[in-house]
C-alpha cells in the first residue's frame, strides 16, 4: 500500500475526525479509502447507464420495461 500526504480544509478534516470518533471507521485513511471505493463503484454504474442510454438512442427504442431496467440497475448497484 502506498503512503500519501494530503491536506484537507478545516471542515473536511473535522468531518473525517467525526467519522473516526463515531467509531464507524478506525482511521482517516479508512474513511478516504471507503469514499474512493464508493466513487469508483458510482463511476461504473454511471458508465453502465450511459452505455444503456447510448444503445437506446442508437436503436430508437428499447423493449425492456421500466421494471426490467430498474431491476438491472439495482442488480448492478448490489454488485
Amino acid at each position: 500500500m502506498s503512503r500519501q500526504s494530503i491536506t484537507f480544509t478545516k471542515p473536511n478534516d473535522e468531518w473525517l475526525k467525526t467519522q473516526v470518533d463515531s467509531q464507524e471507521y478506525s482511521s482517516k485513511s479508512e474513511v478516504i479509502n471507503d469514499l474512493i471505493r464508493q466513487a469508483r463503484k458510482q463511476h461504473i454504474e454511471l458508465d453502465w447507464i450511459r452505455a444503456k442510454l447510448d444503445k437506446a438512442e442508437e436503436s430508437g427504442f428499447t423493449n425492456d420495461t421500466k421494471a426490467e431496467i430498474q431491476a438491472q440497475a439495482k442488480s448492478l448497484q448490489n454488485g
